[in-house]
C-alpha cells in the first residue's frame, strides 16, 4: 500500500479546487458551488491533516454547520458531496486511505428541497429593504421576472443581451436545457438596458473569484431578511424568487413543458418540484372544471330534454 502523504486540508483544498476547475471547466456553476461549500469546510477542518480525519468529524461538521451557520438541508447536501469528491480526489494523491464520508448520512433529494413561494406582501417588504443594495435589488427582480438561477444573472454579460429583441442568452450550463434564450419583461429590459451602460464586460462586475460575489449577496439578501419589521418577518433564501416565477407561472395557465424549457429543465418531472398551487388557485381550478360540467349538462339536457343526475 503506498504511503500516505501527510497534507493540511487547506493546503489539500487549493489543489482540489485547481483540478476542479479544469475537471468542471465545461460545468463552471458546478465548480462554483464546489468552491462555495469547501470555504466552509476549510474553515472547519483549517491545518488539521487530511488523512485524520474520521467519520465523527464529519458529523460534527454538519453539526456546526447547521448550528452556526443555520444552513438549510439543500446546502449541506451540497457540502458533504462537495467534501466527498475532495476525498476521492484525496485518495488518488495518496492523502488519505479512505474517504470519511461512505457511511455519513447525506439529505436525500426529497428531503433537501424547501420550496418557499414568496408572498406579494413579503416580496413588497423584501424589495423596500433591498433597495439600499442595488446590486441585490437588480439580482431579485431578475430573479422573479425571470425565473434565473443566481449564478446564471451573475454571469450575464453584455453579449449575452440583446436589447433590441428584448431577449438574454445563457450561455453556459450543466445541460443542453440550462443552455438557452429567455425572452424578457419590460421591467427586465430596463434593468439590464441600464446596467449595460457601465465599462464592464459584465452585467454585475465583481472581482469574479468563485462564489465570492454570490456569497457576499447572499449575505446582504440574509441583513434585509433580518432587518424586517417583526409583524413582516422573512425568512426565505434568494432561490426562492426562481420557486415564486414558476408557481405563478403555472397559476397564469403555462404548461409545465413551456415552463420546463424557460427554466432550464431537462424534463417535466423536476418542474414539478418548483410548482405549489395555493389553496385559493385549486378552488378556483374546480369551480372552472364544475362550471364546464354545468355545460355539458346543460347541453346535454337540451339534446335529450331531461335532467342529467
Amino acid at each position: 500500500m503506498p504511503r500516505i502523504v501527510i497534507r493540511e486540508f487547506g493546503y489539500a483544498v487549493d489543489e482540489f479546487l485547481s483540478w476542479a476547475k479544469m475537471e468542471y471547466r465545461a460545468h463552471p456553476n458546478s465548480h462554483r458551488r464546489i468552491a462555495t461549500s469547501m470555504a466552509s469546510a476549510r474553515e472547519f477542518f483549517a491545518r488539521k491533516p487530511v488523512s485524520t480525519i474520521r467519520e465523527g468529524e464529519i458529523e460534527a461538521y454538519k453539526v456546526w454547520r447547521v448550528n452556526e451557520h443555520k444552513v438549510r438541508d439543500i446546502t449541506v447536501r451540497h457540502d458533504l458531496h462537495a467534501l466527498s469528491t475532495f476525498f476521492k480526489f484525496a485518495i488518488k494523491q495518496h492523502w488519505a486511505q479512505t474517504n470519511p464520508l461512505l457511511n455519513t448520512k447525506i439529505p436525500s433529494d426529497a428531503d433537501a428541497v424547501r420550496i418557499h413561494v414568496i408572498s406579494p406582501e413579503e416580496e413588497r417588504e423584501y424589495f423596500t429593504r433591498a433597495a439600499k443594495n442595488p446590486n441585490l435589488y437588480d439580482l431579485a427582480r431578475l430573479m422573479r421576472n425571470q425565473g434565473m438561477r443566481p449564478e446564471e444573472v451573475l454571469s450575464l454579460r453584455k453579449q449575452d443581451i440583446d436589447l433590441d429583441r428584448g431577449q438574454l442568452r445563457i450561455a453556459s450550463g450543466k445541460s443542453k436545457a440550462a443552455r438557452r434564450t429567455l425572452d424578457l419583461t419590460s421591467e427586465s429590459l430596463a434593468i439590464l438596458a441600464r446596467r449595460c451602460q457601465g465599462l464592464s464586460m459584465w452585467i454585475f462586475p465583481s472581482d469574479r473569484k468563485s462564489g465570492t460575489h454570490l456569497r457576499r449577496l447572499n449575505g446582504a439578501h440574509d441583513r434585509a431578511c433580518s432587518a424586517s419589521k417583526p409583524r413582516a418577518s422573512l425568512n426565505f433564501v434568494l432561490y426562492d424568487f426562481r420557486h415564486t416565477f414558476a408557481t405563478r407561472m403555472a397559476q397564469a395557465g403555462i404548461d409545465l413543458a413551456t415552463l420546463a424549457a424557460i427554466l432550464g429543465h431537462n424534463s417535466i418531472r423536476i418542474v414539478q418540484r418548483y410548482v405549489h398551487p395555493t389553496a385559493d388557485h385549486k378552488q378556483q381550478a374546480m369551480r372552472r372544471f364544475e362550471e364546464s360540467l354545468e355545460a355539458i349538462n346543460q347541453k346535454m339536457i337540451g339534446q335529450t330534454g331531461s335532467t342529467i343526475n
